[in-house]
């Protein structure tokens, strides 16, 4: 049994190894993902598989007994089928894989960073415990050694009963919570010029800022706001579906996030982080330096960090970038990146992560 656990543990490692290998190359594309539920992400990896016990909960399996139809619905292959492999992983972890690839800074939280509270999680096992909290692998990997220890285990009939003394439960780990608290506002051009592929190129990189920002706050709360020429505050569904047909005037879209801050999260409460993904085309010069003026005035002293990700669609350039750039190219909390395509998301990730505010 050592050395089962010992293989299981290595082929556990393998797996977030290759997950590791390959999270870099694939930051962008959001085909690395698989299933997202809660706090859980299921990534799916080929050509590993990984051999598993059926658990007999006592009553008759499917398939006994006779068949019916003769199968025919399609012919056996000739070709090995291809093994895929859905790795479970905490956002947590996934923060931990990015920070490690990416080889970010932490961030240093402003404000009275002091343990407030205790949280956990059910991390840990023991021999007693209510049934809800029955760890059903860790009892049958015990009763299946107790089992091989007393010679009674049958390969050619690997049936594996359990007895009270089996019984494994999962308790709860208290761990301590930083006090402070952030707010992440996302901000995004909807106007007819910005189409599906620049949405998804946000809908990635906002996971991975997300997923960075939350592994150091004890609370995070989130506001999405879409704008064409008028900005409104939305949920995140509407956030990566709604489409308008407006043209930009990103002012109103600063107006808006300023007002939000200053009503809901006072600067001296919240670590603060703003994030702008838009094409760069605004209405006029006047309003791209006016918008300017808002982010100076009324935005960065209350920020942690302004980020501007420019999604540049094919043929389009805007020339915001450049008025940011030329304002604020000596202020550590203003980071610009640029989104040609999907590759280009690593880059502006470091943009955005890599000051450590």
């Amino acid at each position: 049994m050592p050395r089962i656990e010992s293989d299981l543990n290595r082929f556990r490692q393998i797996v977030r190894g290759r997950v590791r290998e390959e999270l870099k190359k694939h930051l962008g594309h959001t085909e690395l993902f698989g299933k997202q539920g809660g706090r859980v992400v299921s990534i799916p990896i080929p050509h590993l598989d990984l051999p598993h016990f059926t658990h007999d909960t006592g009553g008759k399996g499917v398939g006994q007994g006779d068949g019916a139809g003769d199968g025919s619905g399609q012919g056996a292959g000739d070709q090995p089928g291809a093994h895929i492999l859905e790795a479970e992983f905490s956002v947590e972890e996934l923060a931990k894989m990015l920070g490690e690839a990416l080889e970010l800074p932490r961030i240093r939280p402003k404000g009275d960073d002091e343990l407030a509270s205790r949280g956990g999680r059910y991390t840990g096992i023991t021999t007693s415990g209510p049934e809800s909290l029955r760890h059903f692998k860790r009892s049958y990997r015990q009763a299946l050694r107790r089992l091989i220890v007393a010679g009674t285990y049958d390969p050619t009939n690997p049936k594996v009963s359990l007895v009270r003394s089996d019984r494994r439960y999962r308790t709860w780990k208290p761990r301590s919570l930083p006090k402070a608290n952030a707010a992440i506002l996302y901000a995004m051009d909807v106007s007819g010029s910005m189409g599906d592929e620049q949405k998804e190129i946000v809908r990635t990189e906002s996971f991975w800022l997300d997923a960075w920002i939350r592994a150091h706050y004890q609370g995070v709360r989130t506001v999405y706001i879409v704008h064409d020429a008028a900005a409104k505050e939305v949920d995140r569904d509407a956030f990566f579906r709604i489409r308008e047909s407006g043209g930009t005037v990103i002012s109103s879209c600063y107006e808006l996030a300023a007002r939000i801050v200053e009503e809901r999260f006072p600067a001296q409460e919240w670590n603060l982080y703003f994030f702008h993904f838009t094409d760069g085309e605004n209405y006029s010069r006047q309003d791209s330096d006016r918008s300017a003026d808002i982010v100076a005035d009324k935005l960065l002293p209350a920020l942690n960090l302004f980020g501007y990700g420019q999604v540049e669609a094919l043929g389009t350039r805007g020339d915001f970038y450049d008025v940011l750039r030329t304002r604020f190219d000596a202020d550590e909390r203003v980071a610009l990146s640029r989104l040609p395509d999907r590759d280009a998301v690593v880059d502006s990730i470091k943009s955005f992560l890599g000051k450590g505010l």
